[in-house]
């Protein structure tokens, strides 16, 4: 029998892992940890659950957390961003592409005719805040040396950067971030405005024969600006159900689209900065979405891949960061009182109201300064609405990264309570038929907190590093 002496492993994650699969119940813990799929934050809840038959009273089965081996149950965090869970933001860009799939070619609650009404994909754009480097192309396709002269190769540091930065607005370019929903939203009126004018109606009787149903998707460019992805279609008065007059049209829909956004203006004002007016950039681009099967290239089966793809993305993929600089303990006051009144300098941010000092952030200048630009304008008063100190990490950008109307398709909560659904009736398949239909499920759960152990996140590790070579192999045509 071989003896392993833990105080000579070096790694405390290692040493955990001895410890875990030393345990006796380990095989309880591993399929916990199987069971979230390689989820890499996940929550921890404590408690118990309780399975009663209404009819008899008789209690069919019990469980509780005190039973596991670690004394806790593992669910997964949910979190949308890839760069946070890759595996539960695979998940949620599978729910989102079923999301989209459906308003486009019906699915769950959205008849199979919504394919017939007119429909579009537009991307909407900020306009420039001074000139960046780029990777500009010419008319057949090949790529032509940027303005500073050199050719930039696609994963160049430089690209989205300004050319010079000095000159380059980045109060402007924050203030855009931060009003990026009201842009969106103002589009939107201003584009059912736009439908009615051309149908010859006023808008209220416009509504009655015309509706907009749209979902939407946030991205991040190079140069840390958002711009929008929108599938925008046209409605009857009762939403998907119904198809809209023949009169309402994609190329009526398109024309509608591009004159709205060139009437979006939001006008901000300040002692600081002076006047500023925010307009969407001159770069639009609207597109017909053809049926699946076609030979065109935007099939309602792309543009919902296309979609969903960006669903999981966040800020941070334009050079920034992932979580936010904003002090929570303090909330930007810089400083927390004890129970007599004495101020204490907050130790998190050195009484700043920033989590870390700014020059010691590892991101590029660009990104550096939109943050600094962000924390400037939050001390300014006519500015606290937009909290710019909570979303510097995200370039100043609050809004949702994906949002619909409420007729576009069904919706991810309907999704997850479909597959919620399916797993318990997997759960009931040990159960007669009788008894699984006059059941009654008693639950109590207590927040424990999130993550793993050390040794359990290398096993969790382990676990999405296998299951994305079985998914790379099954993609390659393996069998």
């Amino acid at each position: 029998m071989v003896t392993l002496d833990l105080r000579h492993v070096a790694s405390p994650a290692v040493r955990d892992l001895l410890h875990l699969v030393n345990h006796p119940d380990f095989d309880r813990a591993q399929q916990q940890i199987e069971r979230l799929a390689g989820c890499t934050e996940p929550v921890r809840l404590t408690g118990q659950t309780a399975t009663v038959d209404t009819t008899t009273g008789e209690v069919l089965r019990t469980y509780n957390t005190s039973d596991e081996p670690t004394g806790s149950l593992l669910t997964t965090c949910g979190n949308r961003r890839a760069s946070r869970c890759p595996a539960c933001s695979r998940l949620y860009a599978a729910d989102t592409y079923h999301l989209i799939r459906a308003g486009l070619s019906g699915g769950t609650t959205v008849p199979d005719t919504v394919r017939t009404h007119p429909r579009v994909f537009a991307t909407l754009t900020a306009p420039s805040f001074g000139p960046v480097h780029n990777r500009p192309t010419t008319p057949s396709g090949g790529t032509r040396p940027c303005r500073c002269r050199q050719l930039h190769g696609p994963t160049d540091a430089l690209l989205g950067t300004p050319l010079n930065p000095a000159t380059y607005d980045y109060t402007g370019a924050v203030l855009f971030n931060a009003h990026a929903s009201a842009l969106w939203a103002r589009f939107t009126t201003y584009l059912r405005r736009e439908l009615a004018a051309r149908l010859g109606l006023t808008q209220k009787a416009a509504r009655a024969v015309l509706r907009i149903s749209f979902a939407k998707v946030a991205e991040y460019q190079k140069r840390g600006l958002v711009h929008f992805h929108a599938v925008i279609r046209l409605d009857g008065p009762d939403g998907n159900t119904t198809p809209p007059p023949p009169s309402a049209t994609v190329a009526m829909l398109t024309d509608a689209i591009r004159a709205a956004a060139r009437r979006v203006r939001i006008a901000v004002a300040s002692d600081a900065i002076g006047e500023r007016e925010l307009t969407w950039g001159t770069q639009l681009d609207v597109r017909e979405i053809v049926a699946f099967g076609t030979e065109a290239e935007l099939t309602d089966q792309a543009v919902a891949s296309y979609v969903a793809k960006y669903a999981t993305k966040s800020a941070d993929a334009s050079g920034t960061l992932d979580h936010a600089l904003f002090c929570r303990p303090c909330q930007g006051r810089g400083a927390t009182l004890l129970p007599h009144g004495t101020p204490l300098p907050c130790a998190a941010c050195d009484g700043t109201g920033q989590a870390r000092p700014l020059p010691r952030l590892a991101v590029a200048r660009h990104v550096r300064q939109m943050i600094r630009t962000c924390w400037e304008l939050g001390r300014l008063p006519e500015f606290a609405d937009l909290k710019l100190w909570k979303w510097a990490h995200m370039l100043g950008f609050r809004g949702h990264f994906s949002t619909k109307s409420r007729s576009s398709s069904t919706t991810l909560g309907a999704l997850r309570d479909a597959r919620r659904a399916w797993r318990t009736e997997q759960a009931h398949a040990g159960l007669p038929e009788s008894d699984s239909t006059t059941t009654l499920v008693v639950s109590h759960w207590d927040y424990l907190g999130s993550g793993y152990s050390p040794g359990a996140a290398l096993l969790a590790a382990d676990v999405w590093h296998r299951r994305e070579l079985e998914r790379q192999f099954a993609a390659e045509g393996g069998c």
